[in-house]
């Protein structure tokens, strides 16, 4: 039996420096927060929990006050840096740099919106902490799509500015992108800003190359992770054989039957140690 993990998944820089960061302020002491789960994976959650990070919500805020809070990789509108600085809560800007930098995007798009009656489009999960984020930036208000049926909802009589969450798909933005175009009315205009992460959609070709070299295909992520199910579909459009799982528990031995080669994944979220993990669970299972 063959059981190779993917060495390009796994964490994204982002989400390492979040992590990093944590770990480094949890050993200064002090109480240490984050707002959010710090990773969509609940096995990391976990272990940083273990070391002392606690993981709190924009509700306990006010009640923190000499803490540090850790702001993740997905970033946080400038309404929770306020709230922080009023009730005396520090501050740990973990926001990834891409995200920072789209961030400075959608202000700028909506600037040029506002003066032309136009809308700002973001394609992404609506409530994800990311797109909330993006949201955020603006006093007004911005439309998120996450799918054609939404496009219903944008005003194609006037200019409009589409830019999308770093994690989401360049197929379905360029489809979404071409279908907009085709329903703007005359002198009505489309900036389509495709703001995805390359470092994260370069992995979707490398992965469809993966998940067709093996028998079957593991794919490690969270159930939170959007980008885990995004990558996951390109796993399994790639591999019919292909598995979602969040831990190693989830595996089962009849997957494997019959099977000469296994090939383990997962999206930005998922730890290395995950993935081994899973890995020696495989080889324990095709061993009996």
């Amino acid at each position: 039996m063959k059981i190779q993990i993917d060495d390009k998944s796994g964490f994204c820089f982002g989400v390492v420096r979040a992590i990093s960061e944590a770990e480094r302020a949890l050993a200064e002491g002090g109480e240490v927060c984050s707002l959010g789960d710090i990773v969509h994976n609940r096995m990391e959650v976990q272990r940083l929990e273990q070391l002392g990070l606690r993981t709190i919500t924009q509700e306990d805020i006010p009640s923190i006050g000499g803490a540090r809070m850790l702001i993740r990789a997905h970033g946080e509108p400038p309404t929770t840096y306020a709230l922080a600085e009023r009730c005396g809560v520090g501050v740990i800007d973990a926001t990834c740099p891409v995200v920072a930098a789209l961030q400075k995007r959608v202000r700028r798009a909506y600037e040029q919106m506002s003066a032309v009656g136009g809308t700002v489009v973001i394609l992404g999960k609506r409530g994800h902490a990311e797109v909330v984020g993006l949201a955020g930036q603006v006093a007004g208000d911005v439309v998120v799509v996450e799918r054609e049926e939404d496009l219903e909802h944008i005003d194609f009589s006037h200019p409009v500015y589409f830019l999308s969450q770093t994690t989401q798909s360049v197929a379905l933005f360029e489809r979404l992108a071409e279908l907009m175009r085709g329903r703007l009315t005359a002198g009505a205009t489309l900036t389509a800003d495709d703001t995805i992460c390359r470092r994260v959609s370069s992995r979707e070709e490398h992965l469809r190359e993966f998940a067709a070299a093996f028998d079957v295909v593991v794919f490690v992520c969270g159930r939170k992770s959007s980008n885990g199910r995004v990558l996951y579909e390109i796993c399994r459009s790639a591999n019919a054989r292909s598995f979602n799982i969040e831990e190693e528990s989830e595996l089962r031995a009849e997957w494997f039957e019959g099977v000469g080669s296994v090939g383990v994944c997962g999206a930005t979220s998922t730890p290395e140690w995950l993935m081994r993990r899973v890995a020696e669970r495989i080889g324990q299972i095709t061993k009996k």
